[in-house]
């Protein structure tokens, strides 16, 4: 009973919102190298995400997010992996409108990226790279439009860019993960 009362007390004062989004991740993939087995660009999937955040009457609070991809994807056409993105972050979100506020954050995270299948399938005449499991850390920003829908229900539109520091499993650091998640607030102000 003191831990409803407790939360009914903190309700005026915060937003606490749980989202469930899709996207896809954007990166660049080098086309002009001479290596007979370049690293793949980190780029394509159906990304699944789940984020919760707590925003105070402040408009600024602080949120976590994990996504992954749907379906293993194959690295350089015959192994598969399975990437992990996660991050925590710090948040604004000021109104832009009566319905609408903007959702702004920066944070700090990682990136696990499980190999399967190590020893591989490949049959070039001249070897193939094998890969196992990897993590790296990351940097984390982003920016959507968040639209309350009805009640405690919203859709939010955003871009997630990742700064992926010695990303040397694939072609470059930095991704990009297009997206629109829909979630609901629990207790808003």
């Amino acid at each position: 009973m003191c831990a409803v009362a407790l939360f009914a007390n903190l309700a005026h004062a915060q937003q606490i919102d749980f989202a469930f989004g899709a996207g896809e991740l954007y990166s660049t993939q080098n086309l002009n190298a001479s290596q007979v087995y370049l690293p793949p660009a980190e780029k394509g999937g159906f990304y699944p995400s789940f984020t919760i955040d707590r925003i105070y009457a402040s408009r600024i609070g602080y949120g976590a997010e994990i996504s992954t991809v749907y379906k293993d994807q194959f690295y350089n056409g015959y192994q598969q992996f399975r990437p992990f993105i996660y991050d925590v972050n710090g948040v604004y979100a000021p109104r832009v409108a009566k319905r609408m506020s903007a959702f702004l954050t920066a944070g700090v995270g990682g990136q696990s990226i499980l190999f399967y299948n190590t020893y591989g399938s490949c049959s070039s005449p001249t070897g193939c790279a094998n890969k196992v499991n990897s993590s790296q850390f990351l940097m984390h920003l982003s920016g959507g439009l968040r639209y309350n829908l009805w009640r405690g229900f919203f859709v939010r539109p955003e871009a997630n860019y990742y700064r992926i520091v010695n990303n040397n499993d694939f072609h470059s650091g930095n991704v990009l993960r297009l997206g629109v998640s829909i979630g609901y607030s629990i207790a808003r102000e």
